[in-house]
C-alpha cells in the first residue's frame, strides 16, 4: 500500500516554472522544492538576487533568465536547461502580463504583448518538451488559468482573453498527448494575496469590494493555496486526473 507521504511525493521530478520567482511562481517554486522536486525557476529578469532567492529555497533550486516571449530561443533555452541540469518532466506554465484598460484605450501592440507571453510563449515551450516528455512516456503540463477564464470582467480584454484560451490548450493538449504518458491540467487562482492582484485592485476599492463580496470565505487567497494546488496536480495522488482546470478561489465561481 502507498504511504499518504509517497503519493504526493515529486522527488525525482523536475519541474520548470515560468514566471518562478515572484508572486505564484514564487509560491509554487517553494511548494514543489517541499515535495521534494528540483526546481528551476524561469523568469525575465537578470541579476544575482534572484540566484540568491533561489538558493535560499534550498538545494536543487535554480534560477534562469529566459523571456517566454522570445520563441525564437525557446528551443536554445531548453537545450540548455537540460545540458546544465537535466530533463524537464514537469512544466508550469505561469508567466504573466497585465494591464487594465477600457477596449477603446487598448492598443493592438497592448494586446499583442500579453498574448506574446501567456499564449505564445507557453505554446513555444509545450511545442519543444512535449516530444521529449513523449519519448519518455512521461510529464506533466499546468497551466495557470483565472477567473477571468470563466466570468467577465471590464478592462482586461487582453488578459481574459489569454487566459480563456488557456482553456482551449489543456483541453486539446490533454486529447493529444495522454497515450504518452502525459497529463495536462490547469488551475484557476482566485483572487491571492500577489503583487499582481495589489497592482489590479490599486485605488478601485469598489472592485476589490465586489471581489469579496462574490467569495463566500470573504477574504483572498494565500500563494500558498496555488503552490500545494500544482503540487497535488503533478503528484501520483492526481494520477486519472486529466484536462481539468482546477478552480482554487475561495467558491467565487459558485458565490452570490
Amino acid at each position: 500500500m502507498t504511504t499518504l507521504q509517497e503519493i504526493f511525493s515529486l522527488t525525482g521530478e523536475r519541474v520548470l516554472i515560468t514566471g518562478g520567482a515572484t508572486g505564484l511562481g514564487l509560491a509554487m517554486s517553494q511548494c514543489f522544492h517541499a515535495a521534494g522536486a528540483e526546481v528551476i525557476m524561469v523568469g525575465s529578469g537578470e541579476g544575482e538576487e534572484r540566484t540568491r532567492l533561489a538558493e535560499s529555497i534550498g538545494p536543487g533550486v535554480y534560477y534562469r533568465t529566459f523571456n517566454v516571449a522570445d520563441t525564437k530561443q525557446t528551443e536554445h533555452f531548453i537545450q540548455e536547461v537540460e545540458k546544465t541540469i537535466g530533463p524537464v518532466s514537469i512544466l508550469i506554465n505561469n508567466a504573466g502580463n497585465h494591464f487594465k484598460k477600457p477596449i477603446e484605450e487598448t492598443s493592438i501592440e497592448e494586446f499583442q504583448s500579453v498574448l506574446d507571453v501567456h499564449l505564445l510563449g507557453a505554446f513555444s515551450l509545450c511545442r519543444v518538451l512535449i516530444p521529449r516528455m513523449k519519448q519518455r512516456k512521461k510529464g506533466n503540463i499546468i497551466f495557470q488559468a483565472s477567473m477571468a477564464s470563466f466570468i467577465g470582467q471590464p478592462n482586461i480584454i487582453a488578459y481574459s482573453s489569454a487566459k480563456s484560451a488557456y482553456l482551449g490548450m489543456v483541453h486539446t493538449l490533454a486529447s493529444e498527448t495522454s497515450a504518452y504518458g502525459i497529463r495536462v491540467n490547469g488551475i484557476a487562482p482566485g483572487w491571492i494575496e500577489t503583487p499582481m492582484l495589489h497592482k489590479a485592485l490599486a485605488g478601485d476599492d469598489v472592485r476589490k469590494q465586489k471581489i469579496l463580496g462574490r467569495t463566500p470565505m470573504n477574504k483572498f487567497g494565500d500563494p500558498s493555496d496555488i503552490g500545494w494546488a500544482a503540487v497535488y496536480l503533478a503528484s501520483p495522488a492526481a494520477s486519472f486526473v486529466n484536462g481539468i482546470i482546477l478552480p482554487v478561489d475561495g467558491g467565487a465561481l459558485i458565490g452570490f
